[in-house]
């Protein structure tokens, strides 16, 4: 809906690829203000460029989400360069498929460094700012494996991503009443950069995941990233007046399995 975010400033991190890019796009054209972040440079870069010429107010800033120093900077450059910060969108991450036994401690803490303290950080240092600018909205990106078991592989990542369902449930607790929505979505199998990889080529492996997707999905689609976004701006926005601490789930009915 044109409009929805009129007057609303966004930082959205994991921006350059994927479901932050289809975010960061939607947000922008429903009148967003957005400081749009990644560690991938160049994409990041092209992507606020191209949505500058298209008149819309967006930057991009590098940003490794487990570094404390660089949330403080990302988010006073968010209210320098708009003036504000309403809406935080959670969204950068990463995966690994080792489970139990397989995983490292190295791997383990990598991921968790980026998938559960990033989110950890991002609301510490960016509620703050929403507050003083009269409230808004914290949307934290969890996973269907921050729910369900999977097949038991990914061990560190079910963790990270349980662990923001349930710091979100704990963040909206906090801050209901102080004008601050926090909410978790759960995509399941999205096509991103990332899932696309694991399906690329005609080899065992790649045909095994698909087919795990596929009987697992009732909708037996992947998802899109734009079908994601689209749920995150809504959430986003004041049509969501009255929802915090939910979980959303934007799955293809795999959790209703």
């Amino acid at each position: 809906m044109a409009g929805r975010l009129e007057g609303k400033v966004a930082l959205v991190t994991g921006a350059a690829r994927g479901i932050g890019n289809a975010a960061v796009r939607l947000m922008a054209a429903q009148g967003a203000a957005v400081l749009a972040t990644d560690v991938i440079d160049d994409e990041g870069e092209t992507l606020a460029a191209e949505l500058e010429r298209a008149g819309h107010r967006v930057e991009f800033a590098h940003h490794d989400v487990s570094s404390e120093a660089e949330w403080r900077s990302v988010a006073e450059r968010a209210r320098r360069a708009f003036g504000a910060l309403h809406i935080l969108v959670n969204n950068a991450g990463i995966a690994r498929t080792e489970d139990v036994e397989g995983e490292t401690g190295e791997g383990f803490d990598r991921l968790i460094a980026i998938n559960q303290t990033g989110v950890w950080l991002g609301m510490k240092h960016c509620a703050p700012l929403i507050r003083a600018a009269g409230g808004g909205s914290i949307i934290n990106l969890s996973s269907i494996y921050g729910a369900v078991g999977g097949d038991g592989a990914a061990i560190a990542y079910h963790a990270s991503k349980g662990a923001v369902r349930l710091m979100t449930k704990n963040a909206a607790v906090l801050y209901a009443k102080e004008g601050i929505r926090v909410i978790s979505v759960h995509p399941g199998f999205i096509d991103t950069p990332m899932v696309h990889a694991a399906l690329k080529g005609d080899d065992a492996a790649a045909r095994l995941f698909r087919e795990y997707i596929e009987s697992n999905t009732p909708m037996g689609r992947l998802g899109r990233a734009e079908e994601v976004a689209t749920v995150i701006a809504f959430l986003a926005s004041d049509e969501a007046s009255y929802m915090t601490g939910a979980e959303v789930y934007v799955d293809g009915g795999w959790t209703a399995a």
